[in-house]
């Protein structure tokens, strides 16, 4: 009996240490840099809200 107990604290030990583990490298990988050609534009949309035109 304390055998089982002792390996269900060690499994849980190591799924713990394991789930740290991703968390932490998560998002740390390789991802590519973000390109930008052309400069940003809102094309045909209005410089002023529809409510303010309104009046």
């Amino acid at each position: 009996m304390e055998t089982i107990g002792v390996v269900l604290i060690v499994l849980l030990l190591v799924i713990l240490s394991a789930t740290i583990a991703a968390l932490l490298k998560d998002g740390r990988g390789h991802t590519p840099p973000e390109r930008s050609e052309e400069d940003w534009s809102a094309l045909e949309l209005p410089s002023v809200s529809y409510t303010l035109r309104n009046y």
